[in-house]
């Protein structure tokens, strides 16, 4: 056997070397993270901004990596065969396979792609200047690369998307989350960012059984207390009935100086902003920014008054829940005893569900609406029925609508004839 080249050796550790080199730089433009490089360029970063600028471009990025690395794997095995057919005559070629198959594994793949997905912005700007003089090397492959990529996609009619559904995101919210880079605080902001675009005025409106309004020729006494026992900075004002609204007053209209002011209630009230039910919260909070407004009429189809939404109610779809000094706080669900529990009607017909882990298929957006289906009559106290494992008893209502109910959860019965196998 004669003694092993050193040329082709050398040659072959440079190729290996490439080769890795390769692997790494693919790995590493597709892990990094662009929000972090975009600050660091804004500092001044040139290698950042070269990466940026490398990676807006990644068809030609990709193109160049796996021309260099095909022509370099290549290269390699063929130094390969004929420096083991040389050393071993007769099985040289198998020896040559399974010897570069396991280097390249091992030192071309394997190895550089762990690394630089672990730091792939420091690879990424260390790779970039040669990376990018091979671009430019190969302009005329990538090229027409570029035009067989345009060709394969008419012939397989691929659509291109480039946009995250909100599904997919909400996900990413989920695994960044996981990972300890956000906490949950963070996360549910970021969930109720995501989803907020998809909420409607009547999804987080406050029903107009639950409205407090003067009428326009109420007694100046009658408002101020109004005032008081609400403690609500503003008031509606309806003319003969609650389904014609025509003005908002304000508590610091209302007082002055000397006390409750001499000016009439329509010249305090300002004109209020009207919208569909259907109107989506983000150009909501749009137009009551625009208007100058704070509260916002929800009508319904027939141009009656559904409701009304605050620009309090749709931060907290943002933020959460709002809790000022004068703010009772309501539990919707309190826990008297185990398995027993006080519900608050008001509260979301899901959120019901989830809390207690039935199932139903009723459009339904309030207890207290579930209520009155199930009893399929106006509800009223001490009445009594079953639904799944709960068991249900009304025990507070106000004006035909259901306030609180007692919520027993049954546990599920065991099969006697089970018990008797066992």
């Amino acid at each position: 056997m004669d003694p092993l080249p050193m040329p082709y050796i050398l040659v072959m550790v440079a190729l290996v070397l490439m080769s890795a080199y390769f692997s790494a730089t693919e790995t590493a433009f597709t892990s990094i993270n662009k929000t972090r490089l975009k600050n660091m360029a804004e500092k001044g970063d040139k290698r950042a901004s070269l990466v940026l600028s490398i990676a807006e471009n990644y068809d030609k990025l990709l193109s160049t990596i796996l021309v260099g690395n095909n022509i370099v794997n290549i290269a390699l095995a063929s130094m390969g065969t004929v420096l083991f057919v040389k050393l071993f005559p007769d099985y040289g070629a198998a020896i040559s396979t399974a010897v570069i198959t396991i280097v390249v594994l091992i030192f071309g793949e394997i190895s550089p792609k762990s690394i630089a997905k672990d730091t792939p912005e420091k690879f990424a700007m260390f790779s970039a200047p040669f990376i990018r003089l091979l671009i430019w090397i190969l302009t005329p492959l990538n090229f027409l690369f570029s035009l067989w990529k345009k060709l394969l996609a008419k012939i397989i009619k691929v659509e291109e998307s480039a946009k995250m559904s909100q599904e997919e995101l909400l996900v990413l919210v989920d695994e960044v989350e996981q990972d300890g880079t956000i906490d949950t605080d963070e996360g549910d902001l970021l969930r109720n960012a995501i989803e907020f675009t998809e909420q409607r005025a009547e999804d987080v409106l406050t029903h107009r059984v639950d409205i407090e309004a003067v009428p326009i020729d109420a007694d100046k006494i009658e408002v101020a207390r109004l005032f008081s026992q609400t403690r609500f900075s503003r008031l509606l004002v309806f003319d003969e009935s609650i389904d014609n609204i025509v003005g908002v007053i304000h508590l610091k209209d209302f007082y002055n100086e000397d006390g409750i002011t001499d000016k009439s209630i329509e010249e305090l009230m300002s004109v209020p902003v009207f919208v569909q039910r259907s109107e989506k919260i983000n150009d909501l909070l749009k137009e009551l920014q625009t208007n100058k407004s704070h509260i916002a009429v929800i009508l319904d189809e027939f141009g009656g008054t559904l409701g009304i939404v605050t620009m309090e109610d749709i931060l907290e779809e943002l933020v959460g829940e709002i809790w000022d000094e004068h703010d009772e706080v309501i539990e919707d669900f309190e826990l008297i005893e185990e398995n027993k529990y006080i519900v608050d009607c008001s509260a979301d017909f899901e959120d019901f569900c989830e809390q207690f882990g039935i199932e139903a298929d009723e459009e339904i957006a309030s207890i207290s609406g579930w209520v009155m289906e199930q009893l399929d009559r106006v509800p009223e106290t001490g009445d009594v029925f079953d639904y799944q494992n709960l068991n249900i008893t009304v025990t507070e209502t106000d004006y035909h609508r259901v306030e609180k109910i007692h919520v027993i959860v049954n546990e599920p019965e065991i099969d006697d004839e089970t018990n008797d196998d066992n």
